[in-house]
């Protein structure tokens, strides 16, 4: 069964796997594809978007004769990534509860 991954889902998996280590792209769609279904082609966009508002940063380290690019955590990042462990709690619990009175009929 295959189902669509949120992007609150995919951000916060993302923001994630960052708050451990900074990584270069290909080594995180690796890390996230560990958790979730999604493409390469998936999540340099979503890579490009959290940049742009300001969640990630970008730097570059040579590697092998040429540049790697590395993703980094900002601190408005790792708060954005508190709040979406906060409402996935809340989602869980909920979700948790219903199925669990599902079971008990």
């Amino acid at each position: 069964m295959h189902i669509q991954v949120p992007t609150v889902l995919l951000d916060g998996t993302v923001l994630a796997a960052l708050s451990r280590e900074d990584m270069y792209g290909y080594a995180l769609t690796k890390i996230v594809q560990e958790s979730l279904s999604v493409s390469e082609s998936t999540m340099y966009p979503v890579l490009r978007r959290l940049k742009k508002e300001e969640y990630l940063e970008t730097y570059d380290e040579p590697f092998e004769g040429r540049n790697r690019r590395y993703y980094r955590l900002t601190p408005k990042g790792r708060q954005h990534l508190e709040e979406i462990i906060d409402k996935w709690i809340v989602f869980r619990d909920s979700l948790n509860r219903l199925l669990e009175e599902n079971t008990n009929e």
